[in-house]
């Protein structure tokens, strides 16, 4: 059980990290479409600028999630991937049309506007149809027979906690996104495009708080063992709840910085990230000891604890040479004065 719950620990780290790059990344191209008509903002630059470097990287981690299912818990990877034949289609295809079209709108300069409204699209519905991975796996979509899984689609999209996943999800991606490329927009010194990014962080904010209640509103009835198990952990959800009060204040009080300026982005995206590892850690928690409920447990779809060991300290020593490749791009990121305040 040891082994299992560090495989799955891993397992999950991947899942959070990819979740928050993630979000930012899609919401960043789903902004640039919405501004590509603003130029005096010049609030599609600011996203576009962010969204360059940052998507590549972000595939990196969705690489590791996929080879960390299949290598650490094989079992449920077969089940995972019988389950969702569909809507893991359909999100491969939309994130190589997003890729694609992301690729080709630098090039084809005639044709930037429509591949932008497409990326854009696209990566705004991507976030709805992972996030639909989580109520799959809560067991009440999927139907065993002669043995093998199924997954039930009329009663998947009759669900309305399945509906509050997908409207957190969308909320989330643009609400994340809108504080950082606000804390981007403030460093770049591109002040028109700060006030439009912290207005779009102000009015989804208390939006996607929404959507996370509704989560809890909908999971009672529809998935009642994981519900009372995250009620276990209510000191902790209070805890998240509070990180969104301090994303509040971020948000609305004066900068210490900058003196006539309102709002502390950079508060409100360590807040914000601090409340969903807080919030993802009582939902994870609440689903141990199952992958996928009732079926699959960790313990049932564990690898060979041999073959995990060596996983393990592969991963261990990959992350070891990456990780500070990573803070180093994200340092030069959000530091390279030339680079913020390009004119492009």
């Amino acid at each position: 059980m040891a082994d299992a719950l560090i495989a799955i620990t891993v397992l999950w780290g991947f899942v959070f990290i990819y979740a928050v790059m993630a979000t930012m990344d899609f919401g960043a191209g789903f902004w640039s479409m919405v501004y590509i008509n603003r130029e005096k903002t010049r609030a599609t630059n600011i996203a576009n600028r962010y969204l360059s470097p940052t998507w590549e990287v972000t595939n990196t981690f969705i690489v590791a999630l996929v080879v960390a299912v299949y290598s650490l818990f094989p079992t449920a990877a077969y089940n995972l991937g019988t389950i969702l034949l569909i809507p893991g289609s359909i999100i491969l295809l939309l994130l190589a049309l997003r890729s694609a079209f992301l690729v080709f709108s630098n090039i084809a300069t005639e044709y930037k506007k429509p591949l932008t409204y497409i990326s854009g699209i696209a990566g705004i519905i991507i976030p709805g149809l992972l996030i639909s991975v989580l109520p799959i796996t809560h067991g009440k979509f999927v139907d065993y027979g002669d043995g093998f899984a199924n997954l039930n689609l009329a009663r998947l999209f009759s669900s309305p906690n399945v509906y509050a996943f997908i409207g957190f999800a969308i909320c989330s991606t643009l609400f994340l996104s809108s504080l950082l490329l606000a804390d981007y927009s403030k460093t770049a010194g591109e002040m028109d495009a700060y006030r439009v990014y912290l207005r779009d962080g102000r009015l989804l904010g208390p939006i996607s708080l929404i959507f996370a209640f509704l989560i809890m509103l909908t999971l009672r009835s529809e998935a009642a063992w994981l519900y009372e198990r995250m009620m276990d952990d209510l000191p902790l959800l209070l805890i998240s709840v509070a990180f969104f009060l301090i994303i509040g204040i971020g948000l609305y009080a004066p900068s210490f910085f900058q003196k006539g300026v309102m709002g502390m982005p950079r508060l409100s995206v360590i807040a914000a990230t601090l409340q969903y590892l807080v919030a993802s850690y009582v939902y994870g928690k609440a689903h141990l000891p199952y992958i996928i409920y009732p079926n699959v447990t960790i313990e049932s779809a564990f690898t060979d604890p041999n073959s995990f060991r060596a996983v393990f300290i592969t991963y261990i020593v990959g992350f070891a040479i990456l990780f500070p490749g990573f803070i180093y791009f994200w340092s030069l990121f959000m530091h390279d004065k030339k680079y913020l305040r390009q004119k492009g």
